[in-house]
């Protein structure tokens, strides 16, 4: 099927009016406006994904010039996370409302987030055990210990 030289595009789609990685957040700015309550609109990131952000940084979304900050939500209502969104890439959302807030539930998964939830619990501070060392080109050693603390 070809695509139509000239065609309309819906009103519900979004375009990011700026990405901003600030307080430990990935800060997703939408237009201003009113997004309405079991509404669907399809999100794009139109802007780059700041270098400094960390992959685990929650994804939030400001609109117009408000301080508020919304949650964006997987599915399943888990926070996404900055390592599950991509730049130049359409999301579509679901704006679900509370008597309080808000939030932008994913209808889909995000891109190839990895799944961090623990296998087990048991009281006392997670860390994931070290990998066999590898080496770099020079011939040093690194070694990959993560901590979830």
């Amino acid at each position: 099927m070809a695509c139509k030289p000239v065609c309309k595009l819906c009103q519900k789609l979004v375009l990011s009016q700026s990405v901003t990685f600030t307080g430990g957040n990935l800060v997703i700015n939408l237009p201003a406006g009113a997004y309405n309550n079991n509404q669907k609109y399809c999100i794009v990131v139109a802007q780059s994904i700041p270098s400094t952000t960390t992959i685990n940084a929650p994804v939030v979304i400001t609109i117009g010039t408000g301080t508020t900050l919304y949650p964006l939500t997987r599915k399943d209502c888990r926070q996404v996370m900055a390592c599950g969104i991509r730049t130049r890439t359409r999301y579509s959302v679901c704006v679900v409302t509370t008597a309080t807030g808000g939030t932008f539930r994913m209808l889909g998964e995000p891109c190839c987030a990895p799944n961090n939830v623990l296998t087990s619990i048991n009281g006392t501070t997670p860390t994931t055990p070290a990998t066999p060392a590898s080496t770099g080109e020079s011939g040093e050693t690194a070694s990959t210990e993560v901590s979830f603390a």
